[in-house]
């Protein structure tokens, strides 16, 4: 079993724990904080553990170049990608509101840090992880210097390949055990052959001492509550308050009642895991009684004759007896009384049996 990591103050994950799920705000908030408020509401309203965002330190993210570039997309909030981005990029106090916000409502608040400058905002902020996007994973400078404020890390995998995990592997354990891996896949929205969810299991193998989880870009919960089924103890995804508002990831993002309706799929999901242990349950006695076969008499049997197979059948028998499985083993005993043709055999025809008991 995973070990597990405390990843927010008195919540744990991996092993048998809960799966964390992660509605990721990012900046579907359209640079509103009245909207960002109520994306926070609408995550806890819906069950999610933790409300994240995207904090960027612009001049660190971007070249200078970069951010002149002109951005005529339809989805723009300026007329350069400069401008576009300040348009959706919270203060350092707005982020302070927003996490106080959180805090007052009972949902855990973070943010991807999308920069070295980022992260050491989000470190004075004091989110209780640092979720690393697929785009910096292979940043090993960001990764060391991430790893080294101590804090637990969520990583995502978009973008990358196996070699480059056990790359980051090597480069964060022995800075930060607390750590766990996503399964990600960056395009939005995200086809269903292109999701790839043995990579879950793949990275169970070759990771077995992290919880390893799954970040989505698909479109509906499906796939999702599916890589729940496949072991992911987090599960991270974008949300929205409308599909239709300008912005490239609203698209690809889960509105309220969606992530709703995700956060009980994979609550029933979790139930439904249950136990490897085969047995007959409690709840099929009823079901046993009254569909459950036994073994009866085929012909008549007289007493003191030894069974033989075809003395024997299997039925739907009043009163129960011997269960089918046990036909074999009662090939070879004598029976203390004769037996009518159609009768149940019970233990009490059958001379000195032992009653196995089942495993």
């Amino acid at each position: 079993m995973p070990r597990e990591i405390e990843l927010c103050p008195g919540r744990r994950v991996g092993g048998d724990q809960p799966c964390f799920i992660i509605a990721e705000i990012g900046q579907n908030h359209q640079g509103d904080l009245d909207i960002a408020k109520r994306m926070i509401r609408m995550a806890k309203e819906c069950g999610a553990d933790c409300a994240k965002f995207q904090k960027s330190e612009l001049e660190y993210k971007f070249n200078k170049k970069a951010l002149e570039r002109p951005y005529t997309s339809k989805h723009s909030w300026g007329k350069t990608y400069g401008e576009h981005k300040r348009h959706l990029e919270f203060s350092h106090d707005q982020y302070r509101e927003l996490k106080k916000y959180a805090e007052e409502i009972g949902i855990f608040f973070t943010a991807s840090g999308m920069d070295e400058m980022a992260v050491e905002f989000l470190h004075e902020l004091d989110v209780p992880f640092f979720k690393v996007g697929s785009g910096d994973t292979n940043n090993f400078p960001y990764l060391e210097k991430t790893a080294k404020k101590g804090r637990p890390m969520v990583i995502s995998s978009g973008m990358q390949s196996m070699n480059t995990m056990h790359q980051v592997y090597q480069i964060v354990k022995p800075i930060n055990p607390n750590f766990c891996f996503l399964q990600c896949t960056s395009a939005y929205p995200l086809q269903p052959e292109d999701v790839n969810l043995r990579v879950i299991s793949a990275y169970q193998s070759a990771f077995p001492d992290i919880p390893i989880g799954y970040s989505g870009h698909e479109t509906g919960i499906a796939i999702s509550v599916a890589a729940v089924a496949m072991g992911a103890k987090v599960v991270e995804r974008h949300v929205t308050l409308d599909k239709t508002w300008k912005g490239s990831d609203h698209q690809a993002s889960l509105e309220p009642d969606e992530l709703a309706e995700l956060v009980k799929a994979i609550r029933t999901v979790e139930k439904a895991m249950g136990s490897p242990i085969k047995q007959l349950l409690p709840c099929e006695m009823a079901c046993n009684e009254k569909l459950g076969k036994s073994v009866v008499a085929k012909v008549a049997i007289p007493e003191g004759a030894i069974l033989t197979l075809d003395m024997l059948t299997v039925k739907v028998g009043e009163p129960k007896g011997f269960p089918p499985e046990s036909i074999f083993d009662l090939v070879g005993q004598k029976v203390k009384k004769s037996i009518e043709e159609d009768e149940t055999i019970t233990e009490q025809v059958v001379e000195n049996h032992v009653k196995k008991v089942k495993c």
